[in-house]
This record gives structure tokens, sequence and C-alpha cells, in this order.
């Protein structure tokens, strides 16, 4: 079989950093937990960490320590840059028919609040503020028993239609699933009628934790942890990138976060087209897990720097800043991320359960807070290419 690598786009020139680390610079005598110190000989030594490592990190509270192993791992794949994206995210609907515990978002058919967009509404949307410049569309809804199969492709080509000039990244390995479902086809032709009518990449939501403990009590109608690591390695096999993602700070243990993390590892390992991971922050507010804590400062840059050394052959981590706040997105980049998302415009799955953050950023605050952390703004596309005015 020819390698995923080979099969990919010709925008995936960044898809070289997808490897292992090199032997890191890793200074022992900064490291106050001597745990780490195990970790940190290691990476040292180029070699790759194990489930205990993993435990190591995911449990320390050596903040600084974590954070020397995490940036001398994100400057061997990205040096001091840090990036973002022009971008506009588009929540098409919010009816969903598989209603999980920790999802502010969802609304049943009929319920109020439900909302669907038609593909010409969601354009007219999409072509609002023509001045500002769009390098990626973020379409993500959720599993709408009401929609047929036409609907998707509809909406990618009246998005596309709007703004031609944006990367259309849209729909989770979960919605391609159901997709599925409805159509009664494989996931490979529904991919490839969605590509014929735009789409280009595709998000890493609805990963969540894949421990099948977790998804029983949270998400049951969910498909499994291993249903959407086969649905992102097809989408890599047909030449597209997607996402991965992490909602942590629920239920869920820390050996069941590194396991988490190592699954997506050995699936990077197998079909190399992942091109980011995201740690998502659970915010608790109007779900049916409103009386957890959200999580702390120390647990958020202690997931992010576990996810950049577990997840070597990752090109990027993403801090991102409507879940953490912008400042804490901020002192991420010195914890093992390099990418801040980008302007969104208007989030709305976050704010429905509580967020205070921004709905959205201008260009200028992004860059603003990536040179004030002493790293140098990188504009991109969905593609991680930089690009120039």
């Amino acid at each position: 079989m020819q390698s995923s690598a080979a099969k990919l786009s010709h925008h995936d020139s960044h898809f070289d950093l997808a490897q292992p680390l090199p032997p890191l610079e890793i200074d022992l005598g900064l490291l106050d937990d001597r745990a780490l110190i195990t970790v940190g000989r290691k990476l040292a030594q180029g070699q790759r960490l194990d489930l205990e490592d993993g435990l190591r990190l995911m449990t320390s509270r050596d903040l600084s320590g974590l954070g020397h192993l995490a940036h001398q791992a994100r400057l061997a794949k990205n040096g001091l840059r840090a990036y973002y994206v022009r971008n506009r995210h588009i929540n098409y609907s919010n009816v969903c028919a598989n209603g999980c515990a920790f999802c502010a978002f969802w609304r049943e058919p009929g319920q109020k609040g439900a909302q669907t967009m038609t593909p010409a509404q969601a354009a007219a949307l999409a072509a609002q503020n023509p001045d500002m410049p769009l390098e990626e569309l973020h379409v993500v809804g959720a599993c709408n028993p009401g929609l047929d199969f036409s609907y998707y492709p509809d909406l990618l080509r009246a998005l596309g239609q709007a703004r031609p000039q944006a990367a259309l990244k849209a729909f989770t390995a979960v919605e391609i699933d159901h997709m599925a479902q409805v159509a009664g086809l494989d996931v490979c032709q529904v991919l490839d009628i969605l590509r014929q009518a735009g789409l280009k990449a595709m998000p890493g939501g609805g990963a969540e934790v894949f421990a099948p403990r977790v998804r029983r009590a949270l998400c049951p109608s969910k498909p499994s942890g291993a249903r959407w690591l086969e649905v992102s390695g097809l989408a890599h096999q047909m030449g597209l990138q997607t996402n991965a993602t992490m909602l942590y700070g629920h239920i869920e243990t820390a050996q069941e976060r590194v396991e988490h993390l190592l699954a997506l590892r050995e699936q990077q390992d197998k079909t190399g087209g992942f091109s980011a991971f995201i740690p998502l922050a659970f915010h608790p507010a109007n779900t049916k897990l409103a009386h957890l804590a959200p999580t702390t400062a120390l647990d958020d840059l202690r997931v992010i720097a576990t996810s950049r050394l577990m997840l070597d052959n990752f090109p990027h981590i993403k801090a991102y800043w409507v879940m953490l706040s912008p400042k804490l997105a901020q002192v991420a980049l010195g914890y093992g991320a390099d990418d801040l998302d980008g302007t969104i415009v208007e989030e709305r799955i976050t704010h429905e359960a509580g967020a205070n953050t921004a709905v959205g950023l201008t260009e200028a605050e992004l860059r603003q807070m990536i040179e004030a952390a002493g790293c140098a703004p990188v504009r991109r596309d969905a593609f991680y290419n930089a690009v120039e005015d």
C-alpha cells in the first residue's frame, strides 16, 4: 500500500514534522520532580515515551519541569514559531440524536433553541464582513436525524461559493459516521462525495476520551473510540488532513488520558494524517455534569505539556484560546503549544457551556499575544502553510 504521507496533497509539506522527536537538549537540573528525571533522560536519548512515562507527566506537579521538557520538544518541532489562522466558525445545526452528557450545545428536535441553517443561510453568514479575509471555514454541527445526506454536499457547495478563497474544514469523524448511516454508504463513499463538493480537511471533534468506560457513562450513543480512529484513518488514506482532540476534566482518569494519547499516536504512525492535536478543557456549566468544577490552570498546562511529549509524531499542538482563555493560551506557548487557532469570529459551542471569553479575536490581538510571549507569529492556512500579504 502506498504510504498515506505520499497520498496527501501538495499542501502537506509540513508533514515531515510527523516524525518522532530527535534527542532533546534536557537540563535535568531544572526538574524538581524526581519522576520527571526518568522521562528527561529518555527524551535526551531520543527514546519514545510509554504509558508509565505519560503517567509521570500527567500526575506531576512540577509545572516548571514539565514546561522545560515540553518546550524543548516544541523547539525541536517548530522553533519559536506560533501559528494562527484567519477563520470563521459555522455551526450549521445543534439538533442532535446523541445527547451527550458533557454537551451544552445540543437540542432535541422541536426543543426551544433548536436550529438548523439552510445551506443558503449558512452561506449568508459566511459571506458577512466581505472585507475580512478568511483562509478557513470551520464547519461543525451535530448528528441531526432530520437531515438527508444531500444536505451536506449542498452546504459545502454553498459555503464554497460564498467564500471561494477559504478552505472548507468540515465535519468531525462522528458526523461523517452519522452521514454514512443516513445515506447507506460506506465512509469512503461519503468522503468522496464531500470532497467533490469542496471538503478540504476535517476538524478533530468527537474524540472526547476513547476509554469505553467514559463513553458508556457520558456518550453511549456516540461511535466508539475505535470507530473514531477508523474514520479518521480512512480520511487520511484519501488525502484529507484531520485534527484530533481530547475533552478532559470530567470523569476520566490520568491513565485514560494517557491511553487516549497513545491511541492517537499509534493511528498517526499508521496513516500520518493528523496535523494538530487540540486538548479541550471541559466547561461544565449548562451540562448534565454542571456539578463538576472547571479545570485548573495547572491541569490545563500539564495536559498540553504531556500531549506535546507523548504525541511525538504530531506536527502541532494547539492552545485553544476559547476554552483556556487568551491569557492561559499565551502561557501555553511555553508549555509545548505552537498554535492558538484563529479569529473564529463567532464561537458558540463552548459559550453555550458558560465560557466567558470573547466569541472571536482580531488578527492584531492574536499577533500581539504571540509576540508578547516571545514567539514569532505566523499566519497560516488550513494546512499550516505560511500566508503572506
